[in-house]
């Protein structure tokens, strides 16, 4: 389930960049969204779309990372 889920949330990283950044460069690492050019533009779209397919209440702070994304998605949806 993990495994499905960081791949699906590292896809809307991606679509939330507009593509700017790389669904496996998410995955590859453990670097802040920031460090790989997520602005904060792309954060907002983020939040708003893991909100609708989760239904999980989103702060910018929980987007450290694709790890502490999938830990709260995971515990909160």
């Amino acid at each position: 389930m993990d495994g499905e889920l960081r791949e699906r949330l590292a896809g809307m990283i991606a679509k939330a960049t507009d593509g700017a950044v790389d669904p496996a460069e998410v995955m590859a690492g453990r670097s802040r969204l920031s460090d790989l050019g997520v602005t904060s533009l792309a954060c907002l779209r983020l939040i708003d779309a893991v909100e609708a397919e989760f239904g999980v209440q989103l702060e910018p702070t929980t987007l450290d990372g694709l790890d502490e994304l999938v830990d709260y998605v995971r515990l909160h949806g």
